[in-house]
């Protein structure tokens, strides 16, 4: 779809759907994060527990609260927030600046608990079930939700001890983060190599 600077983008920037400021925040998501490579493992803390939030919500209700999670959240610190206790989930609960849902605020905890116990570095845990790369989509109907990868990852981090990952929750994460490219052959976004 063509927007606002005359650049194509992915179907799913639809500038003609949104109040000015929305577009502008997704578009810039588009632009500048989404489906690049994140390999850092505290951004890519805070990009699963985005990603649990989300779950049958709107991405663009968790960015125009993005900044509020960070605040809330002790900028995603791993260590921080694996320690949090009872009057912590209090807390988040009366906090209306995030997504108030106590399964996923509890999820988070749990997911740094699991992420300060792993044996290996979360970013590598996370990319070794990227898929070699594949030619980008000639449209968005051809994006699947989910694929063996995102099944393979989900059972794993479930295994580890990680909530809210479901396999299709397991594919957003590596379409936000880059391991896979999602963006639509025609989208201006340079493809990765």
């Amino acid at each position: 779809m063509i927007v606002d600077d005359g650049r194509v983008r992915c179907g799913w920037i639809d500038g003609s759907r949104l109040a000015p400021a929305d577009f502008i925040l997704y578009r810039d998501y588009h632009d500048t994060e989404w489906g690049r490579p994140l390999h850092d493992s505290a951004a890519l803390f805070e990009r699963i527990s985005l990603e649990a939030f989300q779950s049958g919500l709107s991405w663009l209700v968790i960015l125009r609260k993005r900044d509020n999670f960070r605040r809330a959240f002790d900028g995603f610190d791993v260590e921080r927030i694996a320690r949090y206790s009872d009057k912590d989930v209090a807390r988040l609960m009366g906090d209306t600046g995030i997504v108030r849902n106590r399964a996923k605020i509890e999820a988070t905890i749990a997911n740094a608990r699991a992420t300060a116990d792993l044996d290996v570095d979360l970013g590598e845990l996370l990319w070794s079930f990227a898929p070699a790369p594949r030619p980008r989509p000639a449209e968005a109907s051809q994006v699947p939700a989910v694929t063996p990868e995102s099944t393979a990852m989900a059972k794993e981090l479930k295994r580890r001890g990680f909530r809210f990952v479901g396999p299709t929750t397991a594919y957003a994460l590596m379409q936000a983060t880059g391991m896979v490219d999602d963006h639509v052959a025609s989208c201006w976004v340079p493809q990765r190599n």
